[in-house]
């Protein structure tokens, strides 16, 4: 995370610092509110560690600012020694995202602000990729060569297994787990889907991809590639 402290107490400003940096993370520091506004402004932070006391301008108008005047979303966790409902209601107005009250672990610092980085970092869609093959986990929708491909429910956990090992060889038992779990289907089953698999990804593009391991099972292949 790239961390921007707005602190006035140098000793508290510094043992969030030294315990962030000690973590992997990069810090920088304002001392003062309009300092501090600037540092938030010109540069692109993760997350800013906002003091509700601030000489020059304090925290809630510095976030006010921020979010009003600067159009800034990054996300603020704002910091007091007051912990009363109104100074926290306050801070949610003026576009805080979370409120600690000092004095505070600085690990449950460090998670708060890890929480807050991640909600407002854009998801990213989950998409398996082998060769010119693509699998949207979250659309379940597959693609090959950019063109779109239809599977039902069965040949897309096949596919999901065979992808996720690719190139290694999926065991056909393994297979047959992760489709029917423990009620295991007869002996013809997975040959008769990996088949309809195969004619979905193989056959409409001349480059196979599935490959059978007899007695052991099935891969899933980049044509393209050297195989061993």
């Amino acid at each position: 995370m790239k961390v921007l402290i707005i602190e006035d107490n140098a000793d508290i400003a510094a043992n969030i610092g030294d315990f962030l940096e000690d973590r992997g993370h990069v810090v920088d520091f304002a001392g003062d509110g309009v300092t501090g506004l600037h540092l938030a402004v010109v540069n692109e932070f993760d997350v800013i560690v906002l003091d509700l006391m601030l000489p020059g301008m304090d925290g809630l108008d510095v976030c006010r600012r921020l979010r009003e005047d600067a159009r800034k979303q990054t996300p603020i966790l704002m910091l007091t020694a007051r912990d009363r409902l109104e100074q926290k209601l306050k801070g949610f107005e003026t576009g805080a995202d979370d409120y600690m009250v000092k004095p505070f672990a600085l690990q449950e610092l460090e998670a708060r602000l890890q929480v807050l980085v991640r909600r407002a970092r854009p998801s990213q869609p989950r998409v398996l990729k082998v060769a010119d093959l693509e699998y949207n986990l979250d659309t379940l929708t597959v693609r090959r060569a950019k063109q779109e491909l239809n599977l039902n429910p069965t040949g897309l956990k096949l596919l999901q297994r065979l992808m996720e090992a690719s190139p290694s060889v999926v065991p056909r038992q393994e297979l047959e787990l992760r489709v029917w779990g423990e009620e295991l289907p007869d002996s013809d089953s997975l040959r008769v889907h990996i088949h309809s698999l195969r004619q979905a990804i193989d056959k409409p593009f001349g480059a196979p991809m599935i490959q059978t391991r007899h007695g052991i099972g099935y891969r899933l292949i980049d044509p393209t590639a050297v195989q061993t």
